[in-house]
């Protein structure tokens, strides 16, 4: 079993998994002029409607974080993870 921690947000009945290239379609639509509609094809969502859905339920300090410290926050959990079963 992997110890990698995984974040996921469910719209619907959908769970999106927030990784590297999640976050930088969530910062892209943050700091440009994407729509709703760009949004959910970029996420692979049906429609603007569940991208809404999908921003409403992404906590917001996920939206201002930057990739490179996701990637260090994903492997200081990992690192916790592992110390722990240890």
């Amino acid at each position: 079993m992997s110890s990698e921690p995984v974040y996921v947000v469910k719209v619907g009945d959908k769970e999106v998994v927030i990784d590297e290239k999640t976050l930088e379609v969530l910062q892209e639509y943050v700091k440009t002029p994407m729509g709703l509609e760009a949004l959910a094809e970029k996420l692979g969502l049906e429609s603007w409607e569940e991208a809404y859905e999908f921003i409403k339920a992404v906590p917001a300090w996920i939206l201002w974080t930057p990739v490179s410290l996701w990637r260090h926050r994903k492997k200081w959990i990992q690192g916790k993870i592992q110390g722990q079963q240890a």
